[in-house]
Order: structure tokens, then C-alpha cells, then sequence
């Protein structure tokens, strides 16, 4: 599993956080218990497959939602 931070541009309510949540947790390759969605720092926490699924289909998945990605780090685990 690889470990994904995404910064986004700061989330406004509550809704926003389980939208994203609901979409990332969703993604065929996330560790659905994995996945956090961080409303005062504006961040996403996730592991994933790689095998499975690409940083940038996250990064999709949330940017189709409305919320711009502003940066990315990748650990492989």
C-alpha cells in the first residue's frame, strides 16, 4: 500500500468533508479504513494500491467534486 496526502484549497463546512470522504472511500484500490478527511487543515489521507489505482485517479475523483488539489505527496509503504 502506498500512503497519499492531498492538500486542498480549505474546505468551508462539514458536508464538503463527508462528499469527499464518500467519493475517495469509493475508489476501487483505497483502504476504505483508511481514509481521513482533515477539515482544519484541508487535507486527505489515504492508502492505496498502486497496482490498483494512480494518485491522479484521487486526485480526480476530488477535483470532479469541486475542490482543487493544490498539492500531492506520495509514500510508497
Amino acid at each position: 500500500m502506498s500512503k497519499a496526502v492531498l492538500t486542498l484549497e480549505a474546505l468551508s463546512c462539514p458536508s464538503c468533508l463527508q462528499k469527499i470522504e464518500s467519493a475517495v472511500k469509493g475508489l476501487n484500490g483505497i483502504d476504505k479504513e483508511s481514509v481521513k478527511v482533515l477539515f482544519n487543515s484541508s487535507k486527505v489521507k489515504a492508502d492505496f494500491d498502486a497496482d490498483t489505482l494512480s494518485i491522479e485517479e484521487i486526485e480526480k475523483a476530488i477535483i470532479d467534486l469541486g475542490y482543487p488539489v493544490l498539492k500531492t505527496k506520495v509514500k510508497a509503504a
